[in-house]
Formats: C-alpha cells, sequence, structure tokens
C-alpha cells in the first residue's frame, strides 16, 4: 500500500512549502499540481489554442502529456518530453492556467496523470481537491489553513523579499476573493475531507508544522 499524503487548503496556508519539507524528509516524491496546471495552460498557449474558447480547451486537452520528475535533486516538470520549469512561471502562464484549470476535461486529464503518478510511487501532493478527489484513498490528509490576514502577511511578506511593492490590504481581499471562488466552483470545490486532520498554521513555524504531519505517520 503506498503511504500517499493529500494536502488541501486555501491559498497561502503554506501548504507547498510544508509538502516540499515532509517529502524530502520521507523520501517521497512532492508532486507540485499548480505547476502540472501552469504547465497545460503553456500547451495551450504553444498550440495557438484561445483560452477563452472552452470548447477548444477541452479538445486539446488530451493531448497535453505532463509528468513530474527529479533530475539532481530538482523537480522537472515536463510537457511531452519537454522541460518547461522556467517557461510556466510567467504571467502570461498564470493568466492563462487561471482560466484553463476552471475546464472540467482538463480538471479530469490532470487528475488522471497525478493519479497514475501517485500509483508508481509515494508521493506527498497539494491543491485544493487532493484529498476529495485526486487521492480519495490516501494514507494520511491533511487540511491546512490560516486565518485571512496571517496569509496575507506571508504573501506581503514573500513579495517585499523579492523586491515588489504590494499593498497588505489589497493582498488580504484578493484572498479572500480566492476562497469564495475556490470554495464555490462547480468543478472540485475546496473542502476538507471528511477524514482530513485539519491543521490551522496561523501561530506555528513551518517546522511545527512538519514536525506534526511526520509524527502522524
Amino acid at each position: 500500500m503506498r503511504k500517499n499524503i493529500a494536502i488541501d487548503g486555501p491559498a497561502g496556508a503554506g501548504k507547498s512549502t510544508i509538502a516540499k519539507i515532509v517529502a524530502k524528509r520521507l523520501g517521497h516524491i512532492y508532486v507540485d499540481t499548480g505547476a502540472m496546471y501552469r504547465a497545460m495552460a503553456l500547451f495551450m498557449l504553444k498550440q495557438g489554442v484561445d483560452v477563452n474558447d472552452t470548447e477548444a480547451v477541452k479538445k486539446s486537452a488530451k493531448d497535453a502529456n505532463i509528468e513530474i520528475r527529479y533530475e539532481d535533486g530538482i523537480q522537472c516538470v515536463i510537457l511531452n518530453g519537454e522541460n518547461v520549469n522556467d517557461s510556466i512561471r510567467t504571467e502570461e502562464v498564470s493568466a492563462a492556467a487561471s482560466k484553463t484549470s476552471v475546464v472540467k476535461e482538463v480538471r479530469e486529464r490532470l487528475v488522471a496523470l497525478q493519479q497514475e503518478l501517485a500509483l508508481k510511487t509515494d508521493v506527498v501532493m497539494d491543491g485544493r481537491d487532493i484529498g476529495t478527489k485526486v487521492l480519495p484513498d490516501a494514507y494520511l490528509k491533511i487540511y491546512m489553513t490560516a486565518s485571512a490576514d496571517v496569509r496575507a502577511k506571508r504573501r506581503y511578506d514573500e513579495n517585499i523579499a523579492k523586491g515588489m511593492e504590494c499593498d497588505l490590504e489589497k493582498i488580504k481581499q484578493e484572498i479572500i476573493e480566492r476562497d469564495h471562488r475556490d470554495m464555490t466552483r462547480e468543478e472540485s470545490p475546496l473542502v476538507k475531507a471528511w477524514d482530513a486532520v485539519e491543521i490551522d498554521t496561523s501561530g506555528m513555524t513551518i517546522e511545527e508544522v512538519a514536525d506534526r504531519i511526520t509524527k502522524m505517520l
């Protein structure tokens, strides 16, 4: 039986950071599902697909093959045999991903690819529908959350550290709006799985959260 770990929760709760640490400690593969959705968006852009045309996106989704591999200890996102790590972090791809990721056929295609990865090796996978949709039989499910104020401050500090100008209140409002979209969308909304352990990271350090998760195994 695979000891797959599913980590869900709203934006800014610390899912990806914690998932990477836990995966490294356990020797699991960390699967960045967000990067996979970005790779799908990049595929659409490369194919000249209008990301606002839902029917065109539906038809093209089946032709994208996306994998997660580790090369020299670095996670690589492979799109149809090509490493696209650098290409998927642009604003253009990010904007396209926000449109293509809500298409049912795109989500179905990527869920299937994510499930294939979890069958091959032990994974730590984070997202918004991992425990409910992608890995419903995961060995351990975590629902990670934090207050909107804390999540906004974290994002604000990250941006400032990168030399970016930003407004804390605007970031908070964007997070609240993102939560609403994620929780009310028709396809695979963000919900806590019935058997998930909820962890509020508001007053916890990264190491404290990672320690708590690894002690559950």
